[in-house]
């Protein structure tokens, strides 16, 4: 056998013994990955009481409150779907609908109709942005908001007001009809109440989204939108397929 010979049937048997200890590091993985990203997740999320990580993050001057991967997310999907109108419940500080509205500066298309019973005088101000003080249940607010997203061909939902599982279905339940086809309806938070964190919370939005998406099946999770393994709304991204 020559020389050339004797050297790939070297690197073929090492290559094999390397693909083989690369699968069974793989199935390992598989089987601890959860373990992994679940303790990561408590970690992540339960930093704020030392007002770290979600607590101590902000866009352009402005908290968000937020998850920085799945502000990521959003950016992806408002790219690939170019959304006439985005609908936030729970404004909060307002960081997270400056956000929004600056995607869609980027796209030069789009609004933000945001929702909060609160009003802060310090909210951004921005012209992609319209404030609405209000109970996002509250029937007035509603139909506000529906006359505002009347004949837009591409509606977003993003659902970030109170955590109960009660609130939050019946937000759904009002809100749900407006998202249009192929886009989504995101329910934040449904960590809450154990999924991983926070079981003490008692039945919130992951509650919520199991009970709706039992009677809605045109609405379903999007698993590409786990690509990050954390997420603050674990199947919570429901895209509408009709």
């Amino acid at each position: 056998m020559g020389i050339l010979a004797r050297v790939r049937r070297s690197l073929s048997h090492e290559v094999r013994n390397l693909r083989g200890a690369l699968y069974r590091r793989v199935a390992l993985n598989r089987s601890d990955e959860q373990s992994v990203v679940t303790e990561f997740h408590r970690l992540y999320y339960d930093a704020r009481l030392f007002n770290m990580t979600w607590r101590n993050t902000w866009f352009l001057g402005h908290a968000v409150q937020k998850c920085p991967l799945d502000l990521w997310l959003y950016q992806e999907i408002i790219h690939r779907l170019r959304p006439d109108v985005i609908v936030e419940t729970g404004t909060c500080f307002g960081g997270s609908a400056l956000y929004l509205a600056s995607c869609c500066d980027l796209l030069n298309t789009g609004r933000v109709i945001t929702i909060d019973i609160e009003e802060r005088r310090d909210r951004p101000s921005h012209p992609r942005i319209t404030y609405i003080t209000g109970s996002s249940v509250a029937a007035d607010v509603v139909a506000c908001v529906k006359a505002q997203v009347e004949g837009a061909s591409m509606v977003m939902v993003v659902l970030d007001s109170d955590h109960s599982r009660d609130h939050v279905l019946e937000e759904l339940e009002v809100y749900g009809p407006l998202v249009t086809k192929n886009s989504y309806l995101i329910v934040e938070d449904t960590n809450l109440n154990g999924h991983p964190v926070s079981p003490e919370h008692g039945p919130g939005p992951m509650e919520a989204v199991e009970a709706f998406v039992a009677e809605h099946p045109e609405f379903a999770h999007d698993p590409t939108m786990d690509k990050f393994f954390l997420t603050f709304n674990p199947r919570g991204y429901l895209r509408r397929s009709r």
